[in-house]
C-alpha cells in the first residue's frame, strides 16, 4: 500500500487523557468490540490505580477509540484498546499506537506489551502491521473462557533483530502441538 493512499483514507483524531464524561462511549465501544467486555467498574478500579492511564481518541466530539495502559520501570503495558467498529480500518488504531510509541525512549522504557486472546484475529494482524511481534503463548490465560493468549512486544529502535526471529518460532511449535 502507498503512504499517499493511505494518508488520505486516514481519519485524524485528538488522542488525550479520558475523562469520566467519556466513559458511556468508551463503554459503548468496548461492548461493540469484545465478547467478554470490562464493566465500568473495570475502567475505574483500573484508572484508580497509580500507574494506569487512559486515554481516547476523538474525532469531532466523538469518542471513537480509546486505551488503557500500565506505566512500568521499562516497559508501557497495554490492558485495554479498541476502536469502535464503525472507525476501524480508518487509522485511529495506528495513531494511538504512534502516540504510545512515541512515550518510549532508548534509556528508560524501552517497550509496549500487551496479550492478546488467540481467536482475535484482527487484533493479531493489526497489532502485526504496527511492527508487534509474538513473544509468547500464555496457556489458558483467560480466566472466563480458558483460552490461550499471544503476548506480543513492540521494542523501540531498531534492536529487533534476531530474537524476534527465534521467539516467533517458538510459537509456531507450539502451534504445531
Amino acid at each position: 500500500m502507498n503512504t499517499g493512499q493511505t494518508q488520505k483514507e486516514q481519519t485524524r483524531v485528538h488522542i488525550r487523557w479520558m475523562i469520566r464524561r467519556d466513559m458511556p462511549e468508551v463503554i459503548q465501544a468496548e461492548q461493540l468490540s469484545f465478547d467478554y467486555a470490562w464493566a465500568e467498574e473495570d475502567f475505574l478500579r483500573c484508572l484508580r490505580q497509580r500507574n494506569c492511564i487512559g486515554m481516547v481518541a476523538e474525532h469531532g466530539e466523538k469518542v471513537v477509540g480509546f486505551m488503557i495502559y500500565e506505566l512500568h520501570k521499562n516497559k508501557l503495558h497495554i490492558l485495554n484498546f479498541a476502536v469502535h467498529p464503525a472507525w476501524r480500518r480508518n487509522g485511529v488504531g495506528a495513531q494511538m499506537v504512534a502516540k504510545l510509541i512515541s512515550k518510549l525512549s532508548s534509556h528508560r522504557r524501552t517497550r509496549i506489551t500487551l496479550e492478546i486472546r488467540e481467536t482475535n484475529l484482527p487484533a493479531q494482524l493489526f497489532f502485526s502491521h504496527e511492527e508487534f511481534r509474538a513473544v509468547r503463548v500464555l496457556r489458558s490465560f483467560y480466566e472466563d473462557s480458558g483460552e490461550d493468549a499471544f503476548l506480543l512486544e513492540y521494542r523501540f529502535g531498531d534492536d529487533l533483530g534476531e530474537e524476534f526471529d527465534e521467539t516467533v518460532n517458538r510459537i509456531a511449535q507450539y502451534e504445531e502441538n
